[in-house]
């Protein structure tokens, strides 16, 4: 089977200044920026004012005296953390695997997610962007390759609400024909150098002699020149200082409505991702479980522990309730999802636990073994041996 474009680089359109606009609706079309008035620095400016020379990060002052009709917003406390938290969630209902590289730039990757074409891939996407231009009234921008650094350049060719698939294969012919200041890592002022050089499209840099890019990029020009030929090696992780978590999510093949089997499923992944906690000997504190409706509407409920774990059984009791709390429609479920959060760096559990969790840790590191070793899981339905479920 030839490869998918699974890796998806989403760039929001003007962030702050579409936040803005979210809430002042009548402000569209209109050339407007976010930024201090007295001494400040334009830090977001629309499309239409873009357009008359307004850019980010212009003086404010310099603005108003190239666009004098420039209508400037001041920023709102709170709203963009808001807006991109809500932004990426819409994200990780596509995919677990997201990572959010800024407040309004991201990867995701959908190698995980049981897509058997392109085409399928470009709907699913195409169907997150509306989503989050309908409900959070921002535009964003999507590339779609093989890898990180093509999706990335993809993304920013056709802002805003761009959309751009490069073909498995195409990689070095797409990037070919761009002016060589495309390429992550080349500003201004390197591209006018290069351009003195004669060096002006990145297909060109694939036509260079190997001394003549020695004299050109130095002792970097082999990955250089791999780069122009749109190889990149780097995966998507979900590791992000502020917002370390562990989650995992199942799309149905057919609706399900029967409360056991969805309870089974979440009991499941509660077993493979505290897995991977222990694994990387951490220690968790929140789950929060997540329900999907056949109309993409979807409901989410957390609780969270006393103290940090990374065993089943304190959780296990939090499942089913959970469920319930979150499930409130009588409509069956398109997905469920289980995240842990509140990650902490595994230590010494509580004295009077410490020896009953350290018995069960040793069971499970065990299972942990034998289900990686083996075909046939040791764990079924959702329950860990030697942990209790009420």
């Amino acid at each position: 089977m030839s490869p998918l474009p699974t890796i998806v680089h989403l760039d929001a359109d003007a962030f702050f200044v579409s936040c803005e606009l979210a809430l002042k609706p009548e402000l569209r079309g209109t050339k407007c920026a976010v930024g201090g008035r007295e001494r400040g620095i334009i830090s977001s400016a629309s499309y239409e004012a873009r357009a008359c020379g307004v850019y980010t990060p212009m003086p404010t002052q310099r603005a108003l005296k190239i666009c004098p009709d420039l209508i400037l917003l001041p920023h709102t406390s709170g709203l963009y953390g808001k807006v991109s938290q809500q932004m990426f969630d819409l994200c990780e209902t596509l995919t677990p695997l997201v990572q959010r590289n800024s407040i309004d730039e991201g990867y995701l990757d959908l190698g995980l997610c049981g897509f058997t074409s392109a085409a399928e891939i470009e709907q699913r996407v195409r169907g997150l962007q509306q989503r989050i231009a309908t409900t959070l009234q921002i535009p964003v921008s999507f590339g779609i390759a093989t890898n990180k650094l093509v999706s990335q350049i993809a993304s920013k060719l056709r802002k805003p609400r761009g959309f751009v698939v490069v073909p498995p294969g195409t990689e070095a012919a797409f990037l070919a024909p761009l002016p060589i200041g495309k390429l992550p890592g080349i500003g201004a002022k390197t591209e006018a150098a290069l351009n003195a050089r004669g060096l002006r499209l990145i297909g060109e840099i694939a036509g260079k002699t190997e001394s003549e890019l020695e004299s050109l990029f130095g002792n970097s020009w082999r990955e250089m020149l791999a780069t122009a030929r749109g190889e990149d090696e780097r995966a998507v992780h979900t590791d992000h200082e502020d917002a370390k978590s562990y989650s995992q999510q199942e799309t149905f093949s057919e609706d399900v409505a029967v409360f056991a089997e969805i309870e089974r499923v979440a009991k499941r992944m509660v077993d493979e991702l505290l897995a991977k906690v222990r694994e990387d000997k951490k220690r968790v504190r929140t789950i929060t479980v997540k329900v999907r409706y056949p109309d993409f509407t979807q409901e989410t409920h957390g609780r969270s522990l006393a103290n940090a774990t990374d065993l089943e059984a304190p959780f296990y009791p939090l499942v089913a309730p959970l469920l319930r709390e979150a499930w409130t429609m009588r409509l069956p479920l398109r997905l469920v999802s289980v995240r842990f959060s509140n990650v902490e760096d595994g230590g010494q559990q509580l004295e009077m636990f410490a020896e009953t969790d350290e018995k069960r840790r040793r069971l499970a590191g065990v299972l942990d073994k034998l289900n990686n070793r083996g075909s046939h899981p040791v764990v079924q339905h959702g329950h860990q041996l030697g942990a209790k479920d009420d």
